[in-house]
């Protein structure tokens, strides 16, 4: 019998390949064995979501708008079956997002793909061309023959040719350029881009499970706005990838809080000791600070020394715009983490972002252990729309796949998150130390620092219109806004009767 299913209407694919290759890349994507829910399911879910935000006063906040980027597609992705990156962890916070009904309290955008031209904009052509080109493996080249070469560091262990890479990159960069389009267009304040956040490629390398820098391609957008952008990392790994690509200019100021044990850890760079260009002449120099940390640092550590060096760094340099890569892998009982991090530690650095009242994307990153991921990208999205003190610890009944979180809570404790707390390596002397040098170094930073720049990156703007257009009329999008007006007649998400 013939497979209907097989030959279902499918709108056609944007022009987001390369121009100048007549191969199709390999788009094959792994199906994730979770099901899909009835359109009867999903409306009985809408309505659940609906009574959680009416029942937790999840509201719209006032005086700014916060606005949320994700594409599904990005969920079915499979890095292998021993890869600790897990795109699955998406559909975990999405699951926690919705359950508490944030999604009233935000605008919420189904992203596009990023097109060859805007990955080309930061990224070299022939390193895209590969990627989009060389064919699925199913299992690395250097796991028998860790000497094996890789081509653009394609291949190995660290960086699979998995089936659909192509689709998985340029939809996770295309979630990070909607965020800083709508940042840029005065649409948004705050904008989520949990999808993002893979800051260790580099324009033609692939590095640390990150083939596509969609950070640096989204501060290039906000450069064509603002005078000077904060980066700030919270990832365990240094933000290697992100400080090279704006290594040489003063428009943009990076600030990495990672392990440093370069001898065994990944990437073994970022000592408190680079600070950018050697130079005095170069406009770069002191505009990268780094904060090298021991195994086991604690909340109370993490947080008096984020504030300490963030709140210096914002005086300083004035940023116009943040870029926040919120990393969950700096949390306790990460797969490959070594602190001591909670939920609430890590969401400190958010919440005190927030406070500086900065126009601010929030990137996704690392994190290896999806359940603590996804609780803490959850209460960070709280976070960002003033609802933090309104939902409850306990991970609400309708939350789907919620035995996968193990505790019921959102707030686990070290105990929970793990089998023992590492043993805490950061002397206070050491942290006042590092400290000092920031402040040290931040000497040097000339205040408000030019907005000229020599090089302006391309908006690509007729190109961005044109398939947005395209995308409208194929994906229907024109029934989205229906159903979207029929929400808002609803009076969700709008402050009324019930807040308080």
């Amino acid at each position: 019998m013939m497979d209907v299913d097989s030959y279902r209407w499918r709108p056609p694919k944007t022009n987001y390949l390369p121009h100048n290759i007549d191969m199709d890349p390999v788009v094959e994507e792994f199906e994730i064995p979770l099901g899909r829910a009835s359109d009867h399911e999903n409306a009985a879910y809408f309505e659940k979501m609906k009574l959680a935000a009416q029942e937790f006063n999840i509201v719209r906040p006032k005086g700014y708008t916060v606005s949320y980027h994700a594409t599904s597609e990005m969920e079915k992705h499979h890095f292998g079956q021993t890869h600790p990156m897990k795109p699955w962890r998406l559909t975990l916070t999405k699951s926690l997002v919705t359950a508490y009904g944030m999604p009233f309290a935000m605008d919420n955008y189904n992203t596009r793909h990023a097109t060859y031209e805007e990955l080309n904009s930061f990224h070299s052509s022939d390193y895209l061309d590969y990627l989009a080109t060389a064919a699925p493996e199913d299992q690395p080249r250097d796991l028998d023959n860790p000497d094996k070469d890789v081509k653009f560091n394609l291949g190995g262990s660290d960086c699979p040719l998995f089936h659909g890479l192509y689709d998985y990159c340029s939809m996770s960069a295309g979630t990070s350029l909607d965020a800083a389009r709508k940042i840029c267009n005065k649409q948004s304040d705050i904008a989520i881009a949990w999808g993002g956040g893979l800051h260790h490629a580099k324009k033609s390398e692939a590095s640390g499970f990150c083939y596509i820098n969609d950070i640096v391609l989204a501060i290039l957008q906000l450069l064509r706005l603002y005078p000077r952008v904060l980066y700030i990392d919270i990832d365990v790994h240094h933000g290697d990838g992100v400080e090279e690509a704006f290594f040489s200019t003063d428009r943009v100021m990076t600030v990495s809080f990672h392990k440093y044990q370069p001898e065994v850890f990944f990437p073994g760079t970022g000592g408190l000791n680079d600070n950018g260009p050697k130079s005095e002449h170069n406009p770069g120099a002191h505009h990268a600070i780094n904060v090298p940390l021991n195994d086991g640092i604690t909340d109370e550590q993490y947080e008096h020394l984020f504030k300490s060096i963030i709140g210096q760094v914002n005086t300083t340099f004035r940023p116009s715009a943040i870029a926040l890569q919120c990393g969950a892998d700096s949390l306790a009982g990460d797969r490959l983490g070594r602190f001591n991090l909670k939920v609430e530690g890590h969401a400190a650095c958010v919440r005190f972002c927030k406070s500086l009242g900065i126009p601010m994307i929030l990137f996704g990153g690392g994190g290896y252990t999806p359940r603590n991921v996804a609780r803490a990208w959850a209460y960070e999205t709280s976070i960002a729309i003033g609802a933090d003190q309104n939902i409850p610890a306990e991970i609400p009944q309708h939350a789907p796949w919620r035995q996968h979180f193990v505790h019921e809570t959102l707030f686990p404790t070290l105990e929970q998150s793990m089998s023992e707390p590492r043993n805490n390596k950061n002397t206070e002397k050491r942290l006042r130390d590092i400290v000092a040098h920031v402040h040290e170094q931040l000497r040097f930073v000339q205040h408000a620092p030019s907005v000229q720049s020599s090089i302006i990156p391309p908006d690509l703007g007729p190109v961005r219109d044109e398939v947005e257009e395209r995308l409208k009329e194929e994906r229907g999008e024109r029934e989205g806004d229906e159903v979207e007006r029929r929400v808002k007649e609803q009076g969700l998400g709008v402050e009324g009767e019930m807040a308080v």
